[in-house]
Order: structure tokens, then sequence, then C-alpha cells
């Protein structure tokens, strides 16, 4: 650079020299005297041109240079910016995600019902990673049989039918391997076999994300998201999710634990059925109810003929097993009625109706002794029988009154052991 400059200066000199010479000359003589110094002179100003042509080419070209640098820097800056920015975004969108956790577990404290809890976590995943696309899916688990069940779901279509309500292909890879799924393209997913899961009853679902509810190293059930597009889910909501989770399996478990109580408390250990105190509860609502709609009610009160020579002949394992087949005859006799079934006191049971009227009830009870007693119980060895007694009695035909239905109901079923046993009475 220092050399360019030094040349500059020369051909500048020598120009500056030659034209000072010639204008000397000129002035005194008045006229070119020398040739070659006129020569020289075009000669180093043509020199000194192209010199300086190539000097401002140089300096353009660094000039340009500077330039692209500076747009390089200008578009890496912005660039930087735009990440920044989308950053910024995505940092803001997980802050709100995580803010919401608080609300979350606040509503879940809120409540042990089942019904609340399962809503919440799935309301939850549903907004805020589906942006309340695609559908929502939560399964239980039934531990005895090792069998999924799909007890609440959230779609974005509303006539989208979901069939397997034991869960599907998917459902089963979680349950099997106990950890979160994720599957950003079906058709790309090499652990699941395309023609295997056309072959099932499935929904159009391309990308879904999946997590079990695991609580004290026990699985509870699955919640699921699942979207008829490609990449849906990324591993970010996966992470969520999985928190999500892990939160609400503990209230999962709780609100499980705490329904298995309410169970216990309105069950009668033996036989399964509500007890004395549920049962008349239940049906002082449904009277109230039956009367404000005008709709009829049917009330039945069953004792077990000769109960206590079971007791005696075959010991008291006897009756509990008689106790728990009657049971169980009541439940499969008049599942399709939608009965209300209790265990009233010793061997003694009441069955309550709704929207049956009187004439129907008889038939009802009369088909139900029947059955009862065509069936043989086993005990010791022996091949033995069962007959009931029934008594009826019917909302507002012969009272409109709860307590007094159970009375007028008691009263026809000792009417029918006065008359006999094994018979149907009504007042």
């Amino acid at each position: 650079m220092q050399q360019k400059i030094t040349r500059k200066k020369i051909c500048l000199l020598l120009s500056l020299a030659c034209l000072i010479a010639l204008i000397i000359n000129f002035l005194i003589f008045h006229q070119i005297i020398s040739l070659s110094i006129f020569f020289i002179f075009i000669l180093t100003n043509i020199i000194g041109f192209f010199y300086l042509l190539q000097l401002f080419s140089n300096r353009n070209s660094l000039v340009e240079s500077q330039i692209e640098n500076i747009k390089e820097q200008i578009n890496i800056i912005n660039a930087e910016s735009v990440k920044a920015q989308e950053f910024g975004a995505a940092l803001k969108f997980r802050i709100t995600r995580y803010d919401n956790l608080k609300k979350v577990i606040e509503e879940l404290n809120h409540s042990l019902r089942l019904e609340i809890v399962v809503k919440v976590l799935s309301s939850t995943v549903y907004f805020l990673i589906s942006n309340s696309c695609g559908s929502a899916l939560f399964y239980l688990l039934d531990t005895h049989t090792q069998k999924l069940s799909l007890i609440h779901s959230i779609k974005e279509d509303s006539r989208l039918v979901i069939l397997s309500k034991e869960g599907d292909i998917f459902d089963y890879w979680v349950l099997r391997h106990s950890r979160e799924l994720i599957i950003e393209d079906l058709k790309n997913d090499f652990r699941f076999d395309l023609d295997t899961v056309r072959s099932q009853e499935m929904r159009p679902v391309l990308s879904l994300i999946s997590s079990p509810l695991i609580s004290h190293n026990s699985l509870l059930g699955l919640l699921r998201l699942e979207s008829d597009k490609r990449g849906s889910f990324n591993q970010d909501d996966l992470r969520f999710l999985s928190l999500v989770s892990g939160l609400g399996a503990v209230a999962l478990e709780n609100s499980l634990l705490f329904q298995k109580t309410q169970d216990l408390a309105i069950h009668d250990d033996l036989t399964g059925l509500y007890t004395k105190q549920y049962f008349i509860s239940r049906l002082k609502d449904e009277a109230k109810r039956c009367q404000r709609l005008d709709q009829r009610l049917a009330l039945m009160m069953i004792d077990i003929d000769f109960f206590k020579q079971y007791n005696d002949r075959f010991g008291h394992t006897a009756g509990d097993i008689v106790l728990k087949k009657v049971s169980s005859l009541l439940k499969e006799s008049l599942s399709q009625l939608n009965p209300l079934l209790c265990r009233f006191g010793g061997e003694e049971f009441l069955v309550m109706l709704p929207e049956i009227d009187k004439q129907r009830a008889l038939e009802i009870a009369e088909e139900l002794r029947q059955r009862i007693g065509m069936e043989k119980i086993l005990l010791r060895r022996q091949n033995t029988s069962i007959t009931v007694s029934i008594g009826l009695a019917c909302l507002p035909l012969d009272t409109k009154d709860e307590d007094e239905l159970i009375q007028k109901a008691d009263k026809s079923m000792y009417d029918a052991k006065r008359k006999g046993r094994n018979r149907v009475c009504y007042t």
C-alpha cells in the first residue's frame, strides 16, 4: 500500500514538472522548443491516468467487497434476530404452558371425584398441546383383566366415532413398554406395520403422542393425543404430556381410592349390592322424580324361603353362598331393566324398578321367582334348590310416600310367606 502511494506521488511530480517546463518555455519563447519534454509530459500523464484508473477500480472493488461483507453481516444479524424472536416466542409459549400447571394442580386438589380429575387432565393437554385440534383420549386400566377402557374423549370433529373402546395397537404398545410414545408420521414409523394398522378398525391417524399414567410403579391408564395430520407433535409436546401425566397419575390414584372407599361405604361386603341406607336415600330421590314427571315405580321385597335351614344344615358358609347366588341371579335376570338392588338385611332384598307399572312388575316378579327356583346350588356335594317369596308395591298406585311403599312391599312379602312361600303377592 505504501509503494502504491509512492508511485502515485512520483507520477504526479513528473507530470507537474513537465507541465511547469512547458509553461515556462511557452511564456518565454512563445513555443514549445523541446519535443522530448512534450512527449515525456504526455507519457507521464497517460501512465498516471491508467494508474489512477486502476487505483479507482481497485478502490471500487474494495468498496463493493466491504458492501457485500456488510450485507452478509446484516443478513446474519437478521437471521439471529429472527431466531431470537422465535426462541422468545417458544420460551413465552413454554412459560404459558408451565404457568397453567399451577391452575391444573389447584383444580385437581379441589376434587377427588374421578370424572372431574379425568376431565381436567384431558382438557388441559387438549388445549395446551393440541391447541384444541384432533382428539384427546383417556383410558383406565383394569388391573384384574389388564384391559384398557376408554372413559373420556374430546374430539374436534363431533361426528367422529371412536369404536376402539379398549384401545388399539398404539395404546397396547404404551401399556406393554410402560413408557411414552411419539409418532410424527405413521407412514414412516418402522415400529408399526401399516398393513396391520389398516386391518384394524382405525380412525384417520397420522401422528400421535401418548403417555402412561403411573403412580408408585402401578400403571393406572394412559393419556393420548392424536391428529390426522403429519408432524402435529414434537418432543417438547411429549415432555409436557409426560409431566402432566406424572402429576395426573397421583391425583388419579387418589380419586380411585376415594371412589373405592365410597363404593365400600354404599355396597354390602358379601353380596356387592347397595346397602339399606344408600338404597333408601336413592328411593326417596327416585320417588320425588317419578311424582314430578308423573311416572311409575315398582318395588319388590324378596325373602329367601327357609334360609335358616341352610345355615343349620350346611353351616354359615353355605348361607353366604346362597346369598351370593341369589344376588348374582338378581343382577343377571334384571340387568336390562336398570334396577337398583339392595340387601335390606339378613336374607331379604329390595329391588326398585323405575318406570315400570304394576302389571309389568307382576310379570317381572313371577319370571324372577321361576328363574331362582330353577337354579341349583352345590352345597357340600349336594344339589340344593332355592325358592323366594316376593312382595310387590307400586308408586303412585298403592301410595305416594316412599316409606309407606317399603312397608306395603314388606307386608305383601309376608302375605306370600303366609300363603305357603315361593310365590308373588301384591297389595
